[in-house]
């Protein structure tokens, strides 16, 4: 039997029973297998096993979903980089840039110390791939096609793992919106990815939903892989005020309201960099017993 000790944390929120939920296995020596059976286990969106770094990096990271790893996840990377200065003192209290390496490779940290402390991650490259007829958007997600906006496209992107990014004409067509597997099944591409990203631009930035089946996450409730990629699908199609900060709502219909910050850096009109960033709560900590 393996007694491997876990940190809870909601992320993308300054208070508790908010934001989403992450567990943290500071050194959990596990291998593969074992890992994906306690992300199952514990059924949360994701779940962190953590070992030291090197010279170069202060941590590595494999992050698990409840049916398998991904290579880089927003929420895991923001909530372990404020698990690792204020609780796991990995990194020191005057240090406020780091590396932590994760399956896409390595992601840049910077952190805004104070109560709360906020980690900004660097989102690592976006690439685009497919569009979707309005139609068959429509009928994923259970809604009209005059709640998805005719100026943008309902296209695939993604930095590690794609979404299908779908433009809605106002937060309640957000609210409305319920998934449905069938329509899926039916109307998307054999080989295409069915995790989908409804949103709708608001004064300060974007409301949205995340419906994840492809990773066993029926709804999550913050996806910070998901706003680098949204921020560039925004800026390739001339939609994103050429401005730095953006603040986002996410998880709301749940009953876990998220904030996720977004910094845009601009060289002229290109779109050069994206940081996506936000505090954690620590609400507890526990042993998993674990069959050898």
């Amino acid at each position: 039997m393996i007694e491997a000790r876990y940190m809870l944390f909601d992320v993308f929120t300054d208070v508790a029973f908010a934001g989403n939920q992450l567990a943290i296995f500071p050194e959990a020596r596990l291998d593969d297998a074992t890992m994906q059976r306690v992300a199952r286990e514990l059924n949360l969106s994701e779940t962190v096993f953590l070992s030291p770094g090197d010279e170069d990096i202060v941590a590595s990271l494999r992050i698990f979903t409840p049916l398998a790893e991904v290579p880089f996840a927003g929420h895991p990377t923001v909530g372990t980089a404020i698990a690792l200065a204020d609780h796991l003192w990995w990194v020191g209290p005057n240090e406020t840039e780091f590396v932590v390496r994760e399956r896409v490779g390595d992601v840049a940290i910077r952190l805004e110390r104070g109560s709360p402390t906020t980690a900004w991650l660097t989102t690592p490259p976006v690439t685009f791939g497919t569009t979707i007829a309005t139609e068959d958007a429509a009928a994923i997600l259970g809604i009209p096609s005059r709640m998805i906006r005719s100026d943008l496209p309902c296209e695939y992107a993604g930095a590690g793992a794609p979404f299908l990014y779908v433009p809605l004409t106002s937060k309640e067509a957000v609210d409305r919106a319920v998934y449905d597997a069938v329509a899926a099944r039916e109307r998307l591409p054999e080989d295409a990815v069915s995790d989908a990203f409804p949103f709708a631009l608001a004064a300060d930035g974007a409301y949205a939903r995340m419906f994840a089946p492809a990773f066993g996450i029926a709804e999550d409730p913050a996806t910070g892989s998901a706003m680098g990629p949204l921020y560039a699908y925004l800026a390739k199609h001339g939609a994103v005020e050429r401005r730095e900060r953006f603040v986002n709502e996410q998880g709301v219909a749940m009953g876990r309201r998220s904030v996720i910050e977004v910094r845009l850096h601009w060289n002229g009109d290109a779109l050069e960099r994206i940081d996506v960033g936000g505090s954690a709560v620590f609400v507890g900590e526990g042993v998993l017993r674990i069959p050898a």
